[in-house]
C-alpha cells in the first residue's frame, strides 16, 4: 500500500492561525469545488483564465490513456537501440521530469539552458543511442526551439534520419504541431490545452519524457489518485487546506518567504518543481510567497524534519521547520497544485497566469534582433577575471572591488527584502557555483535564492517583475569557451544566453530593483575570486536574518 499524502504542522502558533481559515474554507466547499473544476473560485478578474486552467486536477485518471502509447513507444525505441533520451524543455516542461526521472534514478539528459558548453556536451553524447523529446506548450519557446534545430543538424550531420529521433509534446494546433508534421517526427503527444505548464506534472509533459527515459508512471498516477480523494474532501484534515491556510496565514502575518528541503525522503529534486509553482502562481500584483530553495536538510540541521518528509519551513528562518508534507511523489505534485491553488484564494491572486513573464523575453527579442546582439554593456570597474555591470543608478562613485560593489548591492536591500543568485552559466561545469547561495545567505543574514538562468526565467522570474518588490539581484554571466550557431537562426547560443541575462536585468531595472551583473571573463579563475570576494564580507551576525521580517 502507497504511503498517505499527508501534512504536519509543526509550530503550534501557525496551526492554531490556519486553523479558522481551514474552518471557512471547509464550509465553502473549496476543496469539493477545485476537484469539480470551479473556476469561479478566486473571483470574475481569474474566472476566464481559470476555466481553461484546471484539467490538471483529475490527470491522475485522464492522462491513463497515455501509458500504453508511452510503453509500446519506448519498446520500439530500445528494440532499435535508442536508450538515451534527450528532453529540451523549459519550465514546466522539464522540471517535473527531472524530478520524476531523478526520483526513479533513471537516467534524463535535461536541456533547459541556452549555454554553449552544456548544450554542446548533450550533444556530444552518443546519438547513435539518442532520441530527442522537444517539449512546449505553447509550442513557441525560443530556447526549446534552438535545441531542436541544433539535434536536427547533428543528426543529420552523422548520417542520421533526423525526423526519426525526434519526439514531440504540445498543445494542440501549436506551430510546434505543425512542424513537427510537416517534418515528419517519430511521435506527437498533444496534451490537455486546459492546463498551466506549472500544473502539468501529470499531463503529457511530465509522463512521456519520463516514462521514455524508464521511470514508472503508472504508479505515479496511481499514488495521485490514492491521494485525490483526500484533498477533494471538506474535511477540516485535507491536507492541501490545512497548508494553504497555514501559507496564507504565514503571510497575513509579514512571513513572504517560503524556505523549502527535503531530508533524503525520496523524492530528488523537488524543491526545484514546488518553487516554479509557488513563485509564478503567487508572485503578482506586488503580492506572493517567494519560495527558497535551501541545501539538504541533513546538512543544514532543519529541526523537527522528519526522515519520511519533504519540508517547507514557513515564517522562520532557516534552521527551523514548520511543516513537513509526507507521501509518494504522484501524490505531492497533487498535494501542493490543490494547496498553491487554495493559496491563491487566500491571497486574493488569479493562480494560473503569469502576467510578467513576458516583459524578459520580449527584452531579450529585442536585443537578438540587433545583428550585433545588441548594445555594449560597458563595465563600471574590472576587477581581475570580472567585469562589474550595475544595472541603473545604483553603483556608488569610486567603488573598486567587486566585493565593495556587492556590499553596495546588499545596503540596497530592504529588511524585508531578499537576494536572488541568477547564473547564466553552464548547471554542470559549473555546478560549484551553488555554493554561492549559502555563503551569502550566511553572511548577509538575508533569505537568497539561487537559479540557473534562463531555467529560472521560467520559475522565480514572474515573482521578481510580480511579487513583492524588495528584492536584489547578482547576475553572473561568464565568457563561454565555444560556441554553437543555431541553424536557421542569425544568432548564436551564447547571444541568446547574453541577451536572456540583459533583458531581464533591464526589466527589473525598469521596476526600480538594483541589478550587478558580474561578468567570468575566465571562468574558472573568476568564480574562485568571487567566492574570495564574499568571504571578505562580514558574516551576519546572530541577530540577523531571525526576525519575521527576514523570512
Amino acid at each position: 500500500m502507497a504511503a498517505e499524502t499527508s501534512v504536519e504542522i509543526t509550530d503550534q502558533a501557525l496551526a492554531t492561525a490556519a486553523d479558522p481559515v481551514v474552518r471557512q474554507l471547509v464550509t465553502e466547499g473549496m476543496a469539493s469545488k477545485l476537484a469539480a473544476q470551479d473556476p469561479t473560485l478566486w473571483g470574475p478578474d481569474a474566472e476566464s483564465e481559470a476555466a481553461v486552467r484546471l484539467s490538471w486536477t483529475t490527470l491522475h485518471d485522464s492522462s491513463r490513456p497515455l501509458l500504453a502509447e508511452i510503453d509500446a513507444l519506448r519498446a520500439e525505441l530500445h528494440s532499435e537501440g535508442l536508450d538515451r533520451i534527450v528532453l529540451a524543455g523549459m519550465g514546466g516542461s522539464s522540471l517535473a521530469p527531472e524530478v520524476i526521472t531523478a526520483t526513479a534514478g533513471v537516467s534524463l539528459v535535461v536541456l533547459d539552458t541556452t549555454d554553449p558548453g552544456q548544450v554542446a556536451d548533450a550533444l556530444s553524447g552518443d546519438l547513435d543511442r539518442t532520441v530527442l523529446v522537444v517539449s512546449s506548450k505553447s509550442g513557441t519557446t525560443l530556447e526549446t526551439d534552438s535545441h531542436r534545430r541544433l539535434f536536427e543538424q547533428a543528426f543529420s550531420e552523422n548520417g542520421i534520419d533526423s525526423a526519426s529521433r525526434i519526439v514531440v509534446v504540445t498543445d494542440p494546433g501549436s506551430p510546434l504541431e505543425e512542424t513537427g508534421k510537416n517534418a515528419g517526427y517519430r511521435k506527437i503527444f498533444t496534451a490537455d490545452p486546459h492546463l498551466g505548464g506549472r500544473y502539468s506534472a501529470l499531463s503529457a509533459f511530465g509522463l512521456v519524457p519520463a516514462g521514455l527515459a524508464g521511470a514508472d508512471i503508472a504508479t505515479l498516477l496511481d499514488d495521485a489518485a490514492d491521494a485525490f480523494a483526500a484533498l477533494s474532501a471538506d474535511e477540516a484534515d485535507n491536507p492541501a487546506l490545512r497548508l494553504g491556510a497555514a501559507l496564507a496565514a504565514a503571510h497575513s502575518q509579514g512571513a513572504e518567504k517560503v524556505v523549502l528541503t527535503d531530508t533524503d525522503s525520496g523524492p530528488v529534486g523537488f524543491s526545484d518543481w514546488a518553487e516554479q509553482l509557488i513563485a509564478e502562481s503567487t508572485g503578482k500584483n506586488g503580492t506572493g510567497l517567494l519560495p527558497v530553495p535551501v541545501e539538504n536538510t541533513r546538512a543544514s540541521g532543519f529541526a523537527n524534519a522528519g526522515r519520511d518528509a519533504t519540508t517547507v519551513a514557513v515564517g522562520l528562518p532557516e534552521g527551523t521547520a514548520q511543516a513537513s508534507t509526507t507521501g509518494p511523489l504522484g501524490g505531492l505534485f497533487l498535494l501542493w497544485e490543490f494547496t498553491t491553488a487554495v493559496a491563491g484564494r487566500l491571497l486574493g491572486i488569479n493562480p494560473f497566469d503569469q502576467p510578467d513573464v513576458e516583459a524578459a523575453k520580449q527584452a531579450a527579442r529585442v536585443l537578438l534582433d540587433d545583428p550585433a546582439g545588441g548594445p555594449v554593456s560597458t563595465p563600471s570597474l574590472l576587477d581581475g577575471a570580472i567585469e562589474v555591470h550595475a544595472v541603473g543608478d545604483w553603483l556608488s562613485p569610486g567603488v573598486g572591488t567587486v566585493s565593495e560593489a556587492l556590499r553596495v548591492l546588499l545596503a540596497t536591500a530592504p529588511d524585508t527584502g531578499y537576494l536572488a543568485i541568477q547564473a547564466y552559466l553552464d548547471r554542470l561545469d559549473d555546478a560549484s557555483t551553488t555554493v554561492l547561495r549559502p555563503e551569502l545567505s550566511r553572511r548577509t543574514g538575508l533569505q537568497t535564492t539561487f537559479g540557473w538562468g534562463p531555467r529560472f526565467l521560467h520559475s522565480t522570474g514572474q515573482y521578481h517583475k510580480g511579487g513583492h518588490q524588495n528584492g536584489v539581484f547578482l547576475q553572473i554571466t561568464g565568457e563561454p569557451e565555444t560556441d554553437l550557431p543555431v541553424p536557421g537562426r542569425q544568432y548564436t547560443l551564447a547571444a541568446l544566453q547574453r541577451a536572456q541575462a540583459l533583458g531581464d536585468g533591464q526589466v527589473l531595472a525598469q521596476n526600480n530593483r538594483p541589478v550587478l551583473r558580474l561578468h567570468l571573463t575566465e571562468r574558472a579563475a573568476g568564480l574562485v575570486e568571487l567566492v574570495k570576494a564574499i568571504q571578505d564580507l562580514r558574516e551576519a551576525g546572530p541577530d540577523q536574518g531571525t526576525g519575521k521580517d527576514r523570512t
